[in-house]
């Protein structure tokens, strides 16, 4: 991997040792420069999740991805400056009713030097913790935008809870049985293609800069501020513009 080029890509000026600040660091850099989005699935574009595919695209290229593609590089980046990185798999519980699929790629990220194990991922478009969650502790981790812990939920292994109304509410779960690139092949291929994916109907755009997140669900473009939420549909002229402009994407 080209680590320089990478780490230009997602503006971080840092320095590239694997400690726990720098984890913090680079994460919320991912998330505030790159880009959550669908649109290759939308176009027909078979998703490559191949390193050097994914380099292109999100490196050279300037695009986004979900999170098999996010993920799957930002993993990558990791393991090249010197973290300890465990591929992992999950089910997305928030906003299901039943046993979600495990469809959802996260990273358990090592810090060298302490040992200390948090829960990364760079590959959601909706509301995630902005830095890495600690794995061994009890404690609940306070970010700018939220409260998160992890518990052990049995069955369904480590489980991601957020504060939600003066409650707890579960994002996702995930277990610690390491996955290999090839284990997201299938999982992958049902986002692209099953009938009953969300992946494969609009556009799914989101990105974080500063404190603020701007989403584009199918022609509706929302902005979720500290000052409240704005949304307006966009004709199909300014939905290249906003693609464009806010999302920084250019389709080649």
């Amino acid at each position: 991997m080209n680590v320089q080029a990478y780490l230009d890509r997602i503006g971080y000026l840092g320095t590239a040792e694997p400690t726990a600040e720098n984890l913090k660091k680079l994460q919320r850099a991912h998330l505030t420069s790159v880009p959550y989005e669908n649109i290759d699935i939308l176009l027909g574009r078979r998703i490559l999740l191949d390193r050097e595919s994914l380099f292109k695209k999100i490196v050279t290229d300037r695009r986004g991805g979900y999170c098999f593609e996010l993920n799957e590089l930002f993993g990558w980046l990791l393991s090249e400056i010197g973290y300890e990185v465990k591929n992992c798999v999950a089910r997305y519980h928030r906003g299901e009713t039943g046993m979600p699929k495990r469809r959802h790629q996260v990273l358990i990220v090592t810090v060298p030097d302490t040992k200390a194990r948090f829960l990364c991922d760079v590959g959601v478009g909706a509301v995630v913790p902005m830095e890495p969650v600690p794995m061994d502790t009890e404690d609940t981790s306070i970010q700018s935008n939220g409260e998160y812990r992890i518990y052990d939920s049995g069955a369904l292994g480590y489980m991601l809870s957020e504060r939600y109304n003066d409650s707890w509410r579960d994002v996702y779960s995930f277990t610690q049985e390491e996955q290999y690139s090839v284990d997201f092949i299938f999982p992958s291929f049902w986002c692209e293609f099953a009938e009953d994916s969300p992946f494969n109907k609009t556009y799914m755009l989101a990105i974080r800069k500063g404190e603020s997140r701007f989403t584009l669900d199918g022609n509706l473009f929302r902005e979720f501020s500290e000052s409240g939420v704005t949304e307006r549909e966009l004709s199909e002229d300014e939905l290249q513009k906003v693609i464009s402009e806010v999302f920084g994407i250019v389709i080649k």
